[in-house]
């Protein structure tokens, strides 16, 4: 679309295309809609550029122009030489007075009338003329000039009132035009200005989402502003909430109860008092006495008699009661009676009568209709079995079960070949009858699965059965359902006979081959498959078959070569490998115990589908998603298979090898890793997994023979010099471990083989050799923090405190942002000089680190340490402001703010930090505290499950057990820490660290932490006393 500005103002709108309209076209479909010759037709897509020196073949894309661009029109100025144009001719009559008596359609046969338009809202209508005038005159002369039917008021007065109001009060008002006396008014409504209110209604949307942003900004801006000057009764009493658990209990029992005072304002009600009539305690002296004297007309009637007016019945419990009795000895005497037809069970006789269905007017008018409607439907289509099976039922649920079975027979009379008329009679029938309704029906119908099914289940004994489903099988011989209901039934040689008979009645049924190669011998069941593969030659099920047959009489060899041969036969037939039904029916077999078959399986079919490129990334989800579900043999030939076309993927290799030390055995995974390292000597982490396992078997020898193979191979690698030196000094050969970080020394070793030769020497007690090492290592190395803090400990154990500042600060001269290095001086600080030393220290390294909680926290708990709690809680609060998603910090805070405010504290840590494992071990502590112990395990569990690295989780979860669980949950958090091996933890490091612990398993740790938590709680309870 193209809009044109015309000279007068006007906007043109043409339905174009820029990319298919020309300029010639343009200017024809202009001179069509605005009667200007193209001669004259100037256009200006803007006041610089004029189109009319371009070629009118030119598109109008071409020139710029794009859909909804607006351009200008100019008409020249030839200084009056064009002739004007003739007007047209103006139909004056249509705006002229109309003449005396003259009204409107009288000449087609129309007459006049009046609406309410004509006369004006709440106004008298004008005297109409007569109409039992014989003449139009004699019309006109009773009526004013002017005036006709339809015409309303005359003109004069029209105008004068709008004179005096300045409107017509009877003319439309519309609100953007005001009255309809504008220009277009009578104008019809077409299909051009639909399509211009389109587009400015599209324009106006564009304005609107322009403004939109600003528009919501400004309101949400008000809405802020007016709940801050109008807040909420909770929001404004939320601080003052917050502190009641700061009320003792005896404040509490100090306020006064509320009374209600409403009762002051209440009227009192008019409460009159009547004397109580003598009537009324004659009455209840009569109730209460007790006659003993027989009355005259009692003692005519020999005293059996009692008048009702002498014993008024007033207790209704006790009628009730007697009645009940009544009740009971009747049904004792009927219990009683074994003469009688029936025996009453006098105590479900009252249980029956309650279960009993009380029909209301309502249903049983409905059922009567049912009733009606059915019966027309089995009268005019005596045929229809639905009729009479609807009609059979209505009368059951009407509880006319013999009205029922009469209609049911009657619809099998008339519909005898409908299984579903016999299968509802046999229902109907009472259990005798049922057999002779079934064989009444099977005599009908012969052929009927659904008959001969139904007549063997209301057989008792299997041999019945078995009888009847034979003779059905006469009759259908060629019904799967038959055949197997009746091997079901049969002995294993009964059955092999029977599946014969069934394979040559039902050839293309496979469940009934298998279940025949099933029953018989080896080579028996090879001819079975043979022929049942000839007569389905498109089913995969007979090739697996027959694989799990030759795997299970130990012929593994040839498992692939019949899974190979089926493949291929399938595709020859044109059948479509499945790739993933054929990867569910390899799982099938590993569950039925034939992993020979669904290796053989994966191995030819997991490449079916798979793109060259796409192999990998496809096989390893493959191998994972069949792990997950628990398919470990699947998933082992997955990756197998891939390792045979990705020989020198590491990544293969490393999970294959995860799976094999998850799932497998140690001599699998030595063999796996074995043949890894052959094909990728140059992966370190295959040579160091395997002498890992070699090591965690006992095998020492074997490990150290790995790793010296490994170093071989890589003969530079670092990592492989520290395992060997690991492997050395965790067995106690401190010897061995110095010779080998010797020789990494002097072949130019990184500052890691510095700080494990450091880490020998302070085991062995070689202060001087250690001092020497970290020197000569600081030379080589002096932007490694650790070797500096190493230093200063060193220094420290010496109680050398002056020479340990003198370390630390040396060391933040090289490394300012070691976090440990400044933390290690704030203690000593503290220790050597007081609590301000130390405050100016943890400043300094704030501003030098900012916003790391790590410094905040060490500040918060100096000054708890010297017992500011003022002054730690403002700097918890700046650290928070800080490190709002510091999860050391909130957990923190939530162990020092009081217990009560702990739990909303502990809501607004998790808010913040919902998946940080120092605060759900905070919230565990909560738990725990609070004896609520299924709670605290769970969220101890999702800490250690979170951070499985920390072992201050796992000391805490485990003296939780120790303290509230069993022997079996210890032990299973212990085996878990154990195989979690964690290295870090504000708790767990300097334990695992120190001199004595350090060839200490990982248990003997956890216990040892677990020990030091007890101890520090118990210092924290006593500065709490």
């Amino acid at each position: 679309m193209v809009f044109i500005t015309s000279p007068n103002h006007r906007t043109l709108n043409l339905n174009l295309n820029p990319k298919t309209t020309t300029l010639e076209t343009l200017k024809l479909q202009i001179q069509q809609t605005s009667h200007i010759p193209i001669s004259q037709q100037r256009l200006f897509i803007s006041q610089s550029l004029q189109i009319l020196t371009q070629s009118d073949s030119t598109l109008l894309s071409d020139l710029g122009i794009s859909p909804l661009s607006t351009l200008t029109l100019h008409i020249p100025l030839f200084g009056g030489t064009q002739p004007p144009a003739v007007p047209k001719p103006r139909l004056d009559f249509l705006n002229s007075k109309p003449p005396a008596n003259y009204v409107a359609g009288l000449g087609r046969g129309a007459t006049g009338f009046t609406t309410r338009s004509d006369i004006g809202p709440a106004r008298a209508a004008p005297d109409l003329p007569d109409r039992s005038a014989t003449t139009i005159g004699g019309a006109a002369g009773a009526a004013p000039p002017g005036v006709g039917r339809g015409r309303g008021k005359p003109e004069e007065e029209e105008e004068d009132d709008g004179e005096e109001k300045g409107y017509d009060e009877n003319q439309k008002f519309d609100e953007f035009e005001g009255n309809d006396v504008g220009l277009f008014a009578s104008a019809e409504y077409d299909d051009e200005d639909k399509e211009a209110d389109a587009v400015w209604e599209a324009i106006e949307q564009r304005m609107d989402s322009r403004r939109k942003d600003r528009r919501e900004a400004r309101l949400k801006q008000e809405i802020e502003k007016y709940r801050a000057s109008n807040p909420k009764i909770t929001e404004q009493f939320a601080n003052l909430k917050r502190q009641l658990y700061t009320v003792s209990a005896e404040e509490w029992d100090r306020i006064p109860d509320i009374g209600d005072y409403s009762a002051r304002n209440k009227k009192r009600k008019f409460e009159s008092f009547v004397p109580v009539p003598d009537t009324l305690f004659e009455k209840a002296r009569q109730e209460q006495e007790h006659v003993t004297a027989l009355d005259p007309k009692s003692r005519a009637a020999t005293g059996t008699e009692t008048p009702w007016s002498q014993t008024p019945v007033t207790d209704l419990t006790a009628v009730g009661d007697g009645r009940s009795t009544v009740l009971s000895l009747k049904l004792d005497r009927l219990s009683d009676s074994v003469s009688g037809l029936t025996v009453v069970d006098p105590k479900g006789y009252l249980t029956d009568l309650k279960s009993m269905k009380i029909t209301s007017d309502a249903e049983i008018s409905d059922i009567k209709k049912a009733r009606l409607l059915l019966k027309s439907v089995t009268q005019t289509n005596p045929k229809h079995p639905p009729g009479w099976i609807a009609a059979a039922r209505l009368e059951e649920v009407a509880g006319k079960i013999q009205a029922a079975r009469q209609l049911i027979q009657k619809g099998c009379e008339e519909c005898p070949k409908s299984e579903d008329v016999w299968l509802e009679a046999c229902r109907l029938a009472s259990p005798d009858g049922a057999k002779a309704v079934i064989a009444a029906g099977v005599k009908s119908i012969p052929n009927s699965v659904k008959l001969w099914m139904q007549a063997a289940k209301l057989e008792h004994d299997d041999s019945n059965k078995s009888r009847v489903l034979r003779k059905g099988l006469e009759h259908i011989p060629d019904s799967v359902r038959l055949w197997k209901a009746v091997v079901e039934l049969a002995n294993e040689e009964d059955a092999r006979l029977l599946l014969h008979r069934a394979v040559e009645c039902c050839p293309l049924h496979i469940e009934l081959w298998l279940a025949l190669a099933r029953l018989e011998t080896y080579e028996n069941a090879r001819k079975v498959l043979n022929k049942a593969r000839e007569k389905l030659s498109k089913e995969p099920a007979i090739w697996i078959t027959a694989a799990k047959l030759e795997e299970a009489n130990g012929n593994t060899s040839t498992v692939g070569k019949i899974i190979e041969r089926g493949i291929r036969a399938l595709q020859r037939e044109g059948l479509v490998i499945d790739r993933e039904a054929w990867m569910k029916e390899a799982e099938a077999a590993e569950r039925a115990g034939s992993v020979a078959t669904c290796q053989a399986i994966i191995r030819n079919t997991i490449g079916i589908g798979v793109e060259e490129e796409d192999r990998k990334r496809t096989w390893v989800a493959d191998a994972e998603e069949c792990k997950k579900r628990g398919s470990i043999e699947t998933a082992r030939a997955i990756y197998a298979h891939a390792l045979t076309v990705f020989l020198t993927k590491k990544s293969i290799w490393l999970k294959a090898a995860q799976l094999e030390k998850s799932h497998g055995t140690r001599e699998s995974l030595d063999a796996l890793l074995r043949k890894a390292v052959t094909y990728r000597p140059q992966a370190e982490v295959l040579w160091l997994m395997g002498a890992k396992e070699k090591w965690l078997a006992g095998d020492v020898p074997a490990a150290r023979a790995i790793l010296q193979e490994a170093y071989a191979a890589i003969p530079n690698s670092e990592e492989i010099w520290l395992a060997a030196f690991k492997l050395e000094f965790e067995n106690h050969e401190p010897e061995r471990a110095r010779m080998l970080l010797a020789k990494a020394r002097e072949r130019g070793g990184t500052e890691r083989v510095w700080m494990k030769s450091a880490i020998v020497e302070r085991e062995l007690g070689n202060l001087d050799e250690e001092r020497k090492l970290l020197a000569e290592g600081l030379k080589r190395f002096p932007s490694f923090f650790k070797l500096w803090l190493m230093l200063g400990q060193l220094e420290e154990r010496l109680n050398h405190l002056e020479k340990a500042k003198e370390a630390y600060d040396s060391g933040l001269k090289h490394c300012s942002n070691s976090i440990p290095l400044w933390l290690s001086l704030a203690n000593l600080e503290e220790k050597m000089n007081g609590l301000s030393k130390a405050r100016a220290v943890l400043t300094m390294a704030r501003k030098k680190n900012p916003q790391n909680p790590e410094l905040w926290l060490a500040a918060v708990r100096a000054e708890l340490r010297h017992g500011n709690k003022r002054e730690a809680d403002i700097l918890m609060a700046k650290a928070l402001q800080e490190c709002s998603n510091s999860g050391i910090l909130w957990a923190a805070s939530i162990e020092m703010v009081p217990r009560p405010q702990r739990k909303t504290k502990s809501m607004d840590a998790l808010k913040k930090c919902d998946h940080d494992p120092h605060v759900i071990a905070a919230v565990a502590k909560l738990f725990w505290l609070d004896r609520k112990v299924d709670k605290a395990r769970t969220w101890l569990n999702r800490a250690v499950t979170l951070a499985p690295d920390i072992g201050d989780f796992w000391a805490l979860y485990y003296k939780f057990e120790l303290q509230n669980g069993t022997d079996e949950n210890q032990k299973d958090v212990l085996k878990r820490c154990i195989a979690a091996e964690p290295k870090h933890g504000e708790k767990w490091q300097p334990i695992s660290k120190a001199v004595e612990n350090s060839h200490q398993p990982t248990e003997a740790i956890l216990k040892k932490a677990v020990v030091a938590l007890g101890k520090e709680e118990s210092a924290a309870e006593n500065n709490r006393q």
